[in-house]
């Protein structure tokens, strides 16, 4: 079993020992993970970079509280949707890496349209 399996099975069966699989519509697990990632945004919000990396080293651990409630509901979402999430990341990357061929994406930022 992967660790991906592994923590879905938690988290599934921490929901259905509070019965709270009532409460997750789609649009309701869509809106707790962009509430979520917005609470991750709010580390960073109007800091310099210089004060970004300090904030990270003093704060790494309410970060990751926040990333993890973001993949939380990634894969509660994943589970609910029947979509084998590790298999969808893989098949994504297999489309950016033909997006974004290192030769013309390598230190670069533009979008694939524009390289």
């Amino acid at each position: 079993m992967s660790d991906i399996s592994r923590l879905t099975e938690r988290l599934v069966a921490f929901n259905e020992q509070r019965n709270w699989k009532q409460f997750h519509n789609p649009k309701d697990l869509a809106l707790s993970l962009v509430l979520e990632a917005a609470e991750v945004m709010e580390h960073f919000q109007w800091k310099s970079v210089e004060e970004m990396k300090a904030h990270v080293s003093e704060h790494r651990s309410a970060i990751g509280e926040e990333l993890a409630d973001v993949l939380y509901w990634v894969l509660l979402m994943s589970y609910y949707f029947e979509i084998d999430i590790a298999n969808a990341l893989e098949e994504k990357m297999v489309k950016n890496d033909e997006k974004y061929p290192v030769e013309k994406a390598k230190g670069r930022h533009e979008k694939y349209n524009q390289l």
